[in-house]
């Protein structure tokens, strides 16, 4: 599938991961990408952004593909068995935190108990070897579960800015590849 032939929502973590971030970024690069906003950014309750999820996802006038990093990866997840059927074509799933083995940062509600569902849309979950917020095993248990394709970037920390990846054009060639797929 092209870029062009779905809407491209990206859904950016706590704090709407900040300026010059790679996914506001990919927002602005592609002609059918746009940022999923939430009601609150810094302090966010999970109903909120499943809400903001699947009314991002109703609303959409073509197939759907989701890019969430962090935070969103966990709306994206909860969402899920609530879409649309269909509707999703596919996901970009970077860096879920892992609340099991890792402190809920302070404001963050509901987002612990994680589903394991399979995903009803083909995804690849992109998580670091050296991320603070999730193991290379606990995410390769994640996206087993989710049945998601794995990609472990080695000592790419929680892939956002303060780990150096504003642009990240190594991102941008797995997002393509999995356009590829769909």
């Amino acid at each position: 599938m092209k870029i062009s032939e779905a809407e491209i929502l990206i859904l950016p973590g706590l704090g709407n991961s900040g300026p010059g971030h790679w996914q506001h970024r990919w927002a602005e690069k592609f002609s059918t990408g746009r940022i999923v906003e939430q009601f609150e950014w810094d302090r966010p309750q999970r109903a909120d952004w499943v809400t903001a999820t699947q009314a991002a996802v109703s609303g959409a006038e073509k197939p759907v593909v989701l890019v969430a990093h962090s935070l969103a990866v966990l709306a994206v997840v909860f969402a899920a068995p609530s879409l649309p059927k269909g509707k999703v074509v596919g996901a970009f799933l970077v860096s879920p935190p892992d609340f099991e083995n890792v402190a809920i940062p302070e404001g963050v509600t509901g987002f612990a108990d994680v589903p394991r569902d399979p995903l009803p849309f083909p995804s690849l979950l992109v998580a670091s070897t050296n991320d603070s917020y999730v193991t290379p095993e606990r995410a390769a248990d994640l996206a087993a579960s989710w049945g998601s394709e794995l990609h472990l970037a080695h000592n790419a920390g929680h892939i956002n800015i303060s780990s150096g990846h504003g642009p990240w054009p190594e991102g941008l060639l797995m997002f393509t590849r999995l356009m590829q797929r769909i």
